[in-house]
């Protein structure tokens, strides 16, 4: 074997362990939160000792952001397939709601607990999580501008109402009852106004 390709499996090999620590943080964190995981716990649960950790993970601080955007990019592009082949304003916005819901009500959804764990961050980190969450909620902001609403409504207004009843969903949702879909729908009705054209 050539020094490139002992390498270059070496490279392949890092790269695996890293994503599998990722994979772990990211349980402990949603699991525990951001201020009841230590990078020891980290450590001890994929099995890494002490700074060797820190071959893999530049800081908690670091690790977090990295996740929590990993998760934002999921989840924005879990909307965007929904949006796919959706040409109605009301379709789009209902379509969007659902895949948003999905991963809200997901119990094993790791992406939930990274978008609404920003009380016990610190400024900094909280300030490149309110970054990503602004450029995720574009999304929502272009499908509301879209929708053909009656002019007194205010659509930053009805864009933060939407997403915080989504967001919510795992506290107010039963479990059973309704499929994420069917709750999706529901929601979509309740925001829909006539069209003020008709």
């Amino acid at each position: 074997m050539s020094r490139t390709s002992a390498r270059g499996n070496e490279a392949d090999g890092a790269g695996a362990r890293r994503r599998q620590i990722l994979e772990i943080a990211a349980q402990l964190f949603a699991r525990k939160g951001y201020r009841g995981t230590s990078m020891r716990d980290i450590g001890e649960a994929a099995g890494v000792l002490g700074g060797s950790l820190y071959h893999h993970i530049k800081s908690k601080d670091a690790l977090f952001v990295e996740l929590h955007h990993a998760a934002l990019d999921a989840a924005e592009a879990r909307i965007k397939a929904a949006l796919s082949g959706e040409d109605d304003p009301w379709a789009r916005l209902e379509a969007a709601c659902a895949a948003l819901l999905e991963i809200q009500l997901d119990p094993d959804s790791l992406t939930m607990p990274m978008m609404n764990d920003f009380r016990e961050v610190p400024d900094a980190v909280r300030a490149a999580l309110v970054d990503r969450r602004d450029r995720f909620e574009m999304l929502f902001r272009d499908l509301v501008a879209m929708l053909p609403l009656p002019t007194d409504i205010d659509r930053s207004i009805y864009r933060n109402l939407l997403l915080s009843q989504l967001n919510s969903a795992a506290d107010w949702v039963r479990p059973g009852r309704l499929t994420a879909r069917e709750i999706a729908t529901q929601v979509a009705r309740v925001f829909r106004h006539p069209d003020p054209a008709e």
